[in-house]
């Protein structure tokens, strides 16, 4: 399997508090990964890294090809869309701001490709949640990136809207693009993860196939898995 990210042993510290202590992380091409861990744990700041969004004070990280950025997509758990515009609006302006030239019947199948084609003409800030999630993942997917990575996807949203954003998800490691998402869902994450990464104080305390994890620790599911291993306060 192709390798898009190794980092090996980054660390990072906000004034004196070591936030990510000297961890090793690997992506991989096609794989949905889930990076999970309790409030404060050093999910989004090793995100960040990754990302190349934050320098690691030490460490190195080893990307699949020096434009990565041009091929990584990001959804964040809030998505500023444009204000008064609709849902068909908002993703063809997103597209020109990714360079993307999308002409009308190309616009309406990725509505379509995201159930969000009855809505297109719905402006965007009014739409349901789980309505302006796929809007997210579809702007976020619009440049047809390697990797897409999401924050919370599942958060706030009710069991319909979660499935759907589910399906785009299994929908998107069908075409072989790598998924890398945060989570506090434990259901979801055994649900959609091929692999997952638990952070704890800063550092990884387990990672692997989710399965695997449990068999290892005798565990009877992930939520119990969590608890057992973050359990040290």
């Amino acid at each position: 399997m192709t390798k898009l990210i190794e980092a090996q042993g980054i660390r990072k510290k906000f004034r004196n508090r070591e936030v990510v202590k000297g961890i090793d992380i690997e992506v991989y091409q096609g794989e949905t990964l889930a990076l999970i861990g309790t409030n404060g744990a050093g999910k989004t700041t090793t995100l960040s890294m990754l990302l190349g969004i934050l320098q690691p004070d030490s460490g190195h990280i080893k990307r699949w090809r020096e434009d990565y950025r041009a091929h990584i997509g990001t959804q964040l758990q809030s998505t500023p869309f444009f204000e008064g515009y609709t849902a068909e609006e908002n993703l063809s302006l997103f597209a020109a701001l990714y360079h993307v030239k999308l002409d009308k019947e190309q616009v309406r199948n990725k509505l379509e490709a995201c159930n969000l084609l009855e809505a297109r003409k719905t402006p965007a800030v009014r739409l349901s949640g789980g309505q302006q999630k796929r809007l997210a993942i579809a702007i976020t997917t619009i440049h047809n990136p390697q990797l897409v990575v999401l924050d919370e996807p599942m958060a706030g949203l009710d069991p319909r809207a979660r499935h759907e954003v589910r399906g785009l998800m299994r929908r998107l490691a069908d075409q072989n693009v790598t998924v890398l998402f945060s989570s506090h869902d434990m259901e979801e994450v055994a649900r959609i993860a091929d692999r997952l990464i638990l952070m704890h104080h800063g550092e990884i305390v387990a990672q692997g196939n989710p399965e695997a994890l449990l068999q290892e620790h005798q565990a009877d599911n992930l939520e119990a898995l969590y608890l057992r291993l973050t359990d040290n306060e």
